[in-house]
């Protein structure tokens, strides 16, 4: 097979940071589910076998070395006695690598039993587990339960894994994340947790996640998720309902933090918000969401339905630290600048140490595809929450909070910070986009905060091409965008190479799909597409270019596995 086109810098620079003394159990993790989920068992038995040699007082190194040799069917009988000593003297990541291999092996009696007494255990501590890891189990226990003849049991296991309506040879079972056209996108299944006493965070009940904070007066509801309904479950599910609400704090104007806010508004409810947030929720809605998975339906402003901005009427606008009291509970809102958008509006909970930083820590530094986002002000919102120094941070979105630490605040700042220098000094340089991208960078700090090293890695990317597009021009120093191409015109010079034929496109988009260059498989299918729309062998191959796609980001970018799923019409329910 020839090697890729394209690198995956994010796999190259968890290898490195996955061997550096005192490595994150999430680096690991990380780095191992990628692979898993992309197939690349081989490739993951080499490397976890070398870090198991290199580190024999580790179990989860021997633990990953195990399970990808087992997965790839190399000597099976020393994958399966490295996953047990590994179990032996650890608990928990194990038990969960030797569940899913055991279930993964032809039936077995003896080996069905193990997986499930190990995978029951991994759901029976869940809560010490990220939500992306337990649909997996689920997955893994249907088949370790057909194994041992329960029925009944592996059909519950699969209603569980949500994975009935995903298509043939997919693999789907490494995240929490579901999708439809209805509901839209979701980050984990809906959820009421529980972080201090009085505080609800609703959980996977829509795009975005928000809170009930319960005080002497009635209840704070911190953001709106994008639709009445979704809202109104996830009240009913706390025990809660909209005449319960006596106050709404929205953390910026996006549609999946304010959208939802007739499901909680009623005569005498207090709306506070950032001073910016009119001029940014003029902005928002001006912006086309050109994807139906980020909504689903009954989703926007107002009632419901596309309103004006002022139907959101703020009776409070926040320009400076302000603490107020309600109901005998104490919250200081700061306005900051953050990472996503200007209006951002943190909350604290003095007492219990929560801040609710709703999005200044997006990886993606504002949506994609708007003109929005800051480097420098997710910088600075980084640097104001290191000093304030909170107990604990819940973010906008569930898998947010997961990864994005009060632990990693602290290895990020000075991490991202030198990434933004290094690369202002490529930019001054004459770099491209394409070499910043391919430079790799893996500040030496990051040594020193493992913790940060995942969620850096989340971020690198989106955080340089920001940056780029803010500081450089339309024209790039190796003549990109000098000629713009429609993709139809490039389509139809490609048919001339390809003599007005399809079977050359798809023969190039096989060989592309063999050797793991899926995006490049996926232009080649749409371009060929383009001029040849009837050929079923391109729709295909296209088709298996989304999956590969969507195998591939289904971990750690949840915005290309959404729109990746919607080109493909895949829709996952939540898992369990």
């Amino acid at each position: 097979m020839a090697d890729k086109f394209v690198r995956d810098r994010t796999v190259e620079a968890l290898k490195v940071a996955a061997r550096w003394p005192g490595a994150d159990r999430a680096t690991l993790v990380t780095l191992a589910t990628i692979l898993a989920s992309t197939g690349a068992d081989a490739d993951g038995m080499r490397y976890f076998e070398q870090l198991a040699a290199d580190q024999p007082d580790q179990p989860l190194p021997r633990a990953l070395s195990g399970f990808f040799r087992v997965r790839a069917g190399e000597d099976v009988a020393a994958g399966l006695a490295q996953l047990d000593d590994a179990a032996s003297r650890d608990l928990g990541p194990a038990q969960y690598y030797r569940g899913l291999a055991l279930a993964g092996l032809p039936a077995d009696a003896g080996r069905a039993a193990q997986a499930v007494q190990d995978l029951e255990f991994v759901l029976a501590v869940r809560d010490q587990f990220p939500g992306q890891m337990i649909r997996a189990v689920h997955h893994a226990l249907a088949a370790a339960y057909a194994a041992l003849g329960d029925d009944e049991n592996a059909a519950a296991a699969a209603r569980h894994a949500g994975l009935a309506s995903a298509p043939d040879g997919t693999r789907f079972e490494f995240s929490g994340f579901w999708v439809s056209a209805d509901e839209g996108f979701h980050f984990g299944a809906p959820s009421i947790v529980e972080p201090a006493p009085g505080v609800q965070v609703a959980q996977g009940y829509d795009f975005g996640d928000f809170a009930f904070v319960r005080t002497g007066d009635g209840v704070v509801a911190i953001d709106a998720g994008s639709a009445p309904h979704r809202v109104q479950t996830a009240l009913a599910d706390a025990g809660l309902a909209a005449e319960d609400v006596t106050h709404i704090i929205l953390t910026h104007a996006h549609f999946d933090h304010a959208g939802g806010i007739a499901g909680l508004l009623r005569p005498g409810t207090t709306v506070i918000a950032q001073a910016g947030f009119p001029a940014e929720l003029e902005r928002q809605h001006a912006n086309f969401v050109p994807f139906r998975n980020f909504t689903g339906r009954g989703a926007g402003f107002g009632r419901g339905e596309p309103a004006e901005p002022a139907t959101i009427g703020v009776d409070q606008l926040i320009s400076a630290p302000t603490s107020v009291s309600i109901g005998g509970t104490e919250i200081v809102l700061y306005p900051v600048t953050g990472g996503e958008t200007e209006d951002a509006l943190v909350a604290y909970l003095p007492a219990s140490g929560i801040l609710f930083a709703g999005d200044v820590m997006m990886p993606y530094l504002g949506a994609p595809f708007f003109a929005e986002g800051s480097p420098e002000g997710l910088i600075q919102a980084l640097r104001f929450i290191g000093e304030l120094k909170p107990r604990m941070l819940v973010q906008g979105h569930t898998v947010l909070t997961e990864v994005f630490t009060m632990e990693a605040v602290a290895g990020l700042l000075p991490a991202l910070t030198q990434l933004r220098d290094d690369a202002l000094a490529g930019i001054a340089r004459g770099l491209t986009l394409t070499a910043l991208l391919d430079a790799g960078y893996l500040p030496d700090v990051l040594r020193e905060h493992p913790a940060a090293v995942a969620p850096f890695l989340v971020m690198r990317d989106h955080f340089l091409q920001r940056l780029y597009h803010l500081r450089t021009g339309y024209w790039e120093p190796d003549g990109q965008g000098l000629e713009p191409i429609a993709p139809a015109a490039r389509a139809a010079a490609l048919d001339l190479l390809a003599g007005g034929r399809s079977e050359p496109f798809a023969d190039a988009a096989r060989t592309l799909l063999a050797q793991g260059d899926h995006g490049l498989a996926l232009q080649i299918a749409d371009a060929g597409l383009a001029r040849h729309p009837a050929a079923a062998a391109l729709s295909e191959l296209r088709q298996q270019a989304l999956y590969r796609l969507m195998e591939r980001y289904q971990l750690q970018d949840p915005f290309r596995f959404l729109i990746y799923a919607e080109m493909a019409g895949v829709e996952l329910a939540p898992p369990a």
